[in-house]
């Protein structure tokens, strides 16, 4: 994965300390440009990590401490066919099992998936777009995963603790 000073990068701080990504838009342009948008718009801030799978990822950037769901735009294409690996430290958009159905929800890899990445243009490989890779704070990413986990129904694998995400900040 090529990364580079020139890229832009997101910083999401959060409850539990601060996580820097590298966003990668030549690979996914219209991603980075969909995340960078709600970032810059606020949306994030006050958003929590609401699934939390040890071994997996930690997702967040959708729902309230209330866990309510924030209102998004429309859902994007998916540029999982970009060549990105679902590798530890990746982020990557959540979605539906519509391939096409991403708004604002992204999660961090915690682990290798590759049961994640694009494999062919059908609902069940299609994959999820990666589009960015954690430059500091991955020790950030691997506390919040290890952090006791509950179900606040209908939401399984809820942190006991609420994680908040306070600022999402590109630069």
């Amino acid at each position: 994965m090529n990364c580079s000073k020139k890229n832009p990068q997101a910083v999401i701080e959060t409850s539990h300390g601060t996580i820097v990504i590298e966003l990668l838009p030549e690979a996914a342009p219209l991603t980075v440009q969909n995340f960078i948008q709600y970032a810059q718009s606020g949306f994030y801030e006050g958003t929590i990590f609401h699934r939390v799978i040890k071994g997996f990822v930690i997702q967040g950037g959708g729902l309230t401490a209330d866990m309510v769901e924030k209102e998004t735009g429309d859902p994007i294409p998916n540029e999982a066919e970009n060549g990105l690996q679902n590798l530890r430290g990746t982020i990557a958009m959540a979605r539906t099992p519509d391939p096409h159905s991403a708004t604002s929800q992204f999660f961090i890899n915690t682990v290798d998936n590759a049961r994640l990445n694009h494999g062919s243009k059908t609902p069940r490989g299609w994959g999820y777009c990666v589009f960015g890779k954690v430059m500091e704070g991955m020790e950030i990413v691997d506390l919040i995963e290890n952090l006791p986990t509950t179900t606040k129904d209908p939401y399984r694998d809820v942190p006991a603790s609420t994680i908040t995400v306070t600022k999402v900040t590109i630069r």
